[in-house]
This record gives structure tokens, C-alpha cells and sequence, in this order.
């Protein structure tokens, strides 16, 4: 593990900026901190009030309240990183929502608060995020995704649909970025011990057990496991990376 005196400036990430997304709690939180212990500055974007902690715990992270489906904290996100760091060179995508509902009784309300957090808010910080990395002369783009990019999920329509979404989203900013020096990956992510389940979820615990026992490593994610390949796929070691779709699923795909 690489590690930095934020002090000093050193590590893996010296000299970069990055703006993280849903980073008020869980994988979020997890990978501000990564970022920033390695030598980053950081913005660090939640809806939650939460968010502004991470000011106390990691002195020099800029917290910004904010709904990352409105086009304009998107922007307001990227220009305070340029504003007050000269520049973006890291976006992680992770803020996301998520249901979980038989497609029967799925509603259109439903289908859109997903998309417009999952799939369209990451579409607004990836194009303000593409553009100031042109400036820049190239970036990673990392975002969280689910193992159901990949392999259908019962009772989330709507969620696999967003997810989808995002895992396509990343190939195209892989393609269109690559000539601008821009590189784009997603985190097929399996499922984490995390409070997210909660919020869609009565038996989020139960739940949480029943995963541990249907995949080969046995058990659920730590949200420092995820948050250490969404910042491998940031740095330079991952230099040749881009339109990948990475499990870390604890081989729950392999299957």
C-alpha cells in the first residue's frame, strides 16, 4: 500500500486533484480518504450534511452539499476543483441509489429518481469532469458500479437498468477520452457491508449474510476494498486501463 504525509504532498496521487462523489459515508468516504492520505486534494460531493466532516478529518478537503442529479452542482463541483486546485485529474463517480422491487410494481417515479442519480448525474460530472481534463491534458474518470452491469439481478429493473447505463457511459468516455489522454473504468462491485442497503432494505442484514454464503470468497465487501480498485484504477499503475468493466465481486460472477 502506498502511503502520504498529506503535509508534505507526497505519495501515489502528489500534485493531483480529485473530486469524489457520494463521499460522506461508506465507499465514498473510504476513497476520499485514500485519495487524500496518498496526496490529493480533494472536493468531496454528498447530498448529506455529513460531507463537511470530512473537512475536520482530513484538513485541505473542500466539502460541497449537493445533489449530484442537478447539472449545476456538477458544474459548480468542477470549478470550485479548478478554482481552488488549478485543475481536475481524478473523478469517482460513486454517489448512487438503490431499489429493490419486483418490475411489476416498479413505478415511473421510481425508474427515474434511480436514473437520474445513477445514470444521469454521472453523466453531468463526467461531461464537466471531461472538460476541465482536456484542459488538464488527460484524467481518470473511475466510477461504482454492480456486478449487475453484468448478470440480471431479480427484482431491480430499474437499478441494473441504471447501473447499465453507467457501465456503457464509461466504455464511450473510454473511447472519446483516449486520444485527449483521458482514461475511463467502472467498479463492478458486489455487495458491500455498508449502511446503503438500509435505505431500501428491512432485512439488509439478512440479506447482507445470504450473499456471503452464494459467492467463493465466502463473505461481503469492506468498503476500503472497494475504495482500494477505484483508486488503483485512478492512478498511474493502471496507466493502460480504460473502457474495463473490473469485478470485485468476491467471484459472485464467476459463478
Amino acid at each position: 500500500m502506498t502511503s502520504a504525509n498529506p503535509s508534505t504532498g507526497t505519495g501515489e496521487f502528489a500534485g493531483k486533484v480529485a473530486l469524489v462523489t457520494g463521499a460522506a459515508r461508506g465507499v465514498g468516504r473510504e476513497t476520499a480518504g485514500l485519495l487524500h492520505r496518498r496526496g490529493a486534494r480533494i472536493v468531496a460531493v454528498d447530498q448529506r450534511e455529513e460531507v463537511e466532516d470530512l473537512a475536520t478529518e482530513f484538513p485541505g478537503v473542500h466539502p460541497l452539499i449537493g445533489d449530484v442529479a442537478d447539472e449545476a452542482v456538477a458544474a459548480r463541483a468542477v470549478r470550485q476543483a479548478v478554482e481552488m486546485f488549478g485543475g481536475l485529474d481524478i473523478l469517482v463517480n460513486n454517489a448512487g441509489r438503490a431499489l429493490n422491487k419486483p418490475i411489476t410494481d416498479t413505478t415511473a417515479r421510481d425508474w427515474d429518481a434511480l436514473m437520474a442519480v445513477n445514470a444521469r448525474g454521472a453523466f453531468f460530472f463526467a461531461r464537466e469532469a471531461f472538460r476541465a481534463m482536456r484542459e488538464r491534458g488527460g484524467g481518470a474518470i473511475v466510477s461504482t458500479g454492480s456486478y449487475v452491469c453484468t448478470v440480471g439481478m431479480p427484482d431491480g429493473a430499474a437499478y441494473a437498468a441504471s447501473k447499465g447505463a453507467l457501465a456503457q457511459l464509461t466504455k464511450v468516455l473510454a473511447v472519446e477520452g483516449g486520444p485527449l489522454g483521458i482514461r475511463a473504468n467502472i467498479v463492478a462491485a458486489g455487495v458491500i457491508e455498508t449502511d446503503f442497503l438500509d435505505t431500501f432494505r428491512t432485512d439488509s442484514r439478512a440479506y447482507l449474510a445470504s450473499f456471503a454464503g452464494a459467492q467463493p470468497l465466502g463473505r461481503v465487501a469492506r468498503p476500503e476494498e472497494i475504495a482500494e480498485v477505484l483508486c488503483f484504477l485512478a492512478s498511474p499503475r493502471a496507466g493502460f486501463v480504460t473502457g474495463a468493466v473490473v469485478a470485485a465481486d468476491g467471484g459472485f460472477t464467476a459463478i
